[in-house]
């Protein structure tokens, strides 16, 4: 896995579990990472981003912490102070339909609890050098749903399904 200076990201932890938030924390600070910001509370994390300048998010999606709700106001929400910054959905909720659905809300990573401090590098390297092109409709704002380039999506009506 590719080496990365990170050390001037400002990452924003969104996490219900004061355990699982420290870990990521820790993880962060241990690979250089300076500002970690954390809280288990959606509002309070909205607030921090919108006050910091801040790189990432890696947001909890569990029973009691609706992280698809944080997700669409950090995409949607006219006062989002950047509705562009890739947003990494952490959860146990690992069934293909719970990927579908924080794809659609505009998720930019996927990261199935239990973790490691190896996973949570090798996402945020993915974030890194995957970086996809936003797409906004009329139902949907975020990165590029596509994670594969196929011959069959490069011609001219590659839309027209």
């Amino acid at each position: 896995m590719q080496a990365y200076d990170i050390s001037q990201l400002r990452v924003l932890v969104l996490e219900k579990h004061l355990l699982i938030r420290r870990l990521l924390t820790e993880v962060f600070r241990e690979c250089g990472v300076p500002t970690v910001m954390s809280t288990a509370d959606p509002n309070d994390a909205f607030d921090m981003f919108c006050d910091s300048q801040i790189d990432i998010i890696f947001t909890d999606w569990c029973s009691g912490l609706d992280g698809m709700a944080f997700l669409n106001r950090v995409r949607q929400d006219p006062t989002s102070s950047n509705c562009f910054v890739p947003v990494v959905v952490v959860t146990a909720f690992t069934e293909l339909h719970n990927v579908c659905v924080a794809r659609d809300n505009g998720m930019t990573e996927y990261l199935a609890k239990p973790i490691s401090a190896k996973m949570i590098y090798s996402r945020l390297v993915k974030v890194i050098e995957n970086n996809r092109p936003f797409i906004r409709t009329g139902s949907f704002f975020g990165p590029e749903r596509r994670r594969r380039q196929q011959d069959s999506y490069l011609s001219q009506n590659r839309r027209a399904a």
